[in-house]
């Protein structure tokens, strides 16, 4: 089974373009995340490059930004290459994107495009903050 579940935050944001296969054209997206970890006692950060395709590659070209923070979940393909200064490297690329979910505050999640609906017709119509003593499980 190979299956990887990473969150943190976009490096840039999203890049897109159309690119045509048997079935047409479709939409594809790249973006990277970044996601800390600490080994003996360093902070290390480690860098995945995503790939979306069709709707949701839509979707975070509207939604996502610099910064965003994002839990993504797919399988994991390591990708070797010679760097700039001339050295193997190696990449982490997620391409067949299983689940994505933005995460950050819901101003975060207003799209880019000016504030329109959500794909889907989804309205949000607001929500009360419950603070942590209002929880029935902090008792």
């Amino acid at each position: 089974m190979n299956a990887l579940h990473i969150a943190g935050n976009l490096t840039a944001n999203p890049e897109s373009r159309i690119v045509n296969g048997q079935n047409g054209a479709n939409t594809v997206c790249n973006f990277t995340v970044a996601s800390n970890r600490y080994a003996r006692g360093k902070k290390v950060t480690e860098y995945f490059r995503i790939t979306l395709w069709g709707n949701s590659a839509e979707n975070a070209m509207k939604y996502l930004a610099k910064g965003r923070p994002v839990c993504v979940t797919g399988p994991v393909t390591a990708r070797p290459y010679i760097g700039n200064d001339g050295k193997p490297h190696c990449t982490m690329e997620i391409q067949d994107v299983k689940e994505l979910e933005y995460m950050g505050n819901r101003l975060d999640a207003e799209p880019q495009t000016g504030g329109q609906a959500a794909p889907g017709g989804y309205q949000d119509s607001g929500y009360t903050y419950a603070g942590d003593e209002e929880l029935p499980f902090n008792q």
